[in-house]
């Protein structure tokens, strides 16, 4: 019997889907009024300068967690049901929100509190990036997996558009309702995954000592050069590139448009790339897979300087929505080779190291953007980091010709033909 060559005919894939969508709005409505917030407070004692490096602060509390956790999250998504540990990071999520919601109604909310909470909501996705990551590969054939990649990011960018709009309304209506609707929608998520059927499982090969097994994950990064590139790509693009830490100032202090402008400018990337991501549902890329990327990561880089130049409302959403579009097919064709050209006793290990990689993008790069900010003003900063992932796309594409040589999203025959760099010398 023919097998469905649609995501949706898979029943675990939808509860999968639904539980994305209403974890990235919970999360990103919380992470939007978490900045704006730290903002907000410092603004009542600290100029602009020191006022942005608070959000530098959050970015660096966020990505504290990922990075002293990365081993052991991996190594715990490739030998405990995934099942469980996306699960348990939600319930952590979950009293994240009910936490702030009750600090908000009793007005108690201080920048520590913050930080504290950050913290958690870093530890959370630490445990919950490698372990969902590896769970959608066994939900549906290889043959359809890049479609249900954008399907999924679809899912997360929808979640983007909404989140951080839903969450700068809700906010500006009363400072608690955004994150007690997080964690009604985190606990929506809760449900969803308790739906997810027991996924099929292999033994992690070579040595059975755990630490060994941990950096196994990080020996296989480094020797595949096409998962290598695709990864570290990401990571120093986003990282200069990241304009979105410096919205909440563009949105007091240059735009001038105040907290419903906030959500509005951290939606139109989303808005971007949940369009992206609907037409690669429909008509995945097949050829030259890796030279788009590349291309995709310039015309990032490009947006941003555009955005960070702007004080026009309606040419910066113009230019997040393109930085978002950009984005999008950067994570979509980084994604499905990840996802592809690694073993699946492998994919929880591979994930962590990817997630470590994409939240030094985004946490560090706010981090980075925070500081920079601090040191030059916000525009610069900007302008600076928009040039930089420019020049970060010219560079990989010298120094990662695997990357341009990637033709399609075909899997390799056995994962012996994987291009390592021991191999390759």
């Amino acid at each position: 019997m023919e097998q469905p060559s649609h995501p949706f005919a898979y029943r675990d894939f939808r509860f999968y889907w639904a539980a994305r969508l209403m974890s990235t709005i919970a999360q990103l409505s919380m992470v939007i009024v978490i900045g704006w917030e730290a903002y907000d407070i410092a603004r009542r004692t600290m100029p602009v300068h020191e006022a942005a490096l608070q959000l530098g602060w959050i970015g660096v509390a966020q990505f504290l967690p990922l990075a002293l956790l990365t081993l052991i999250t991996g190594w715990t998504a490739d030998r405990v049901d995934r099942r469980w540990v996306a699960r348990g990071s939600t319930l952590l999520e979950t009293g994240c929100a009910a936490t702030l919601a009750l600090m908000a109604w009793h007005g108690t909310t201080t920048l520590p509190a913050l930080f504290a909470v950050a913290a958690l909501l870093g530890v959370a996705r630490a445990f919950a990036g490698p372990a969902i990551q590896a769970i959608s590969p066994n939900l549906v054939p290889p043959a359809v997996l890049p479609t249900a990649i954008a399907l999924s990011s679809i899912a997360w960018q929808g979640g983007s558009i909404v989140g951080p709009a839903l969450g700068g309304y809700l906010y500006a209506a009363a400072a608690w309702v955004p994150f007690a609707v997080s964690t009604v929608l985190f606990t929506g998520c809760f449900l969803c995954l308790m739906m997810l059927r027991p996924l099929p499982r292999r033994a992690i090969g070579g040595s059975s000592n755990p630490w060994a097994q941990m950096i196994d994950g990080l020996h296989y990064v480094r020797r595949n050069r096409l998962v290598l590139g695709a990864i570290s790509l990401d990571l120093f693009a986003v990282l200069l590139g990241g304009a979105t830490a410096m919205l909440p100032v563009y949105a007091k202090d240059v735009l001038h448009v105040g907290a419903s402008g906030l959500g509005d400018l951290r939606a139109a990337p989303a808005a971007g790339s949940a369009l992206t991501a609907l037409f690669f549902a429909f008509r995945p890329l097949k050829h030259n897979v890796g030279v788009k990327m590349l291309a995709a990561v310039g015309l990032f880089g490009a947006a941003t300087v555009g955005f960070g130049l702007s004080r026009w409302m309606p040419l910066s959403l113009g230019c997040l929505a393109i930085l978002g579009a950009a984005d999008m097919v950067s994570v979509y064709v980084r994604q499905s080779l990840i996802q592809i050209w690694t073993p699946d006793e492998m994919r929880g290990r591979v994930g962590a190291v990817s997630s470590l990689f994409i939240s030094g993008s985004n946490e560090l790069g706010e981090a980075e953007s925070g500081f920079l900010a601090a040191l030059v003003g916000p525009v610069t900063a900007v302008v600076a980091g928009g040039i930089g992932a420019v020049l970060v796309a010219f560079a990989w594409s010298r120094w990662f010709p695997e990357l341009r040589r990637a033709r399609s999203f075909d899997p390799p025959k056995s994962f012996e033909d994987v291009p390592l760099e021991e191999k390759a010398a």
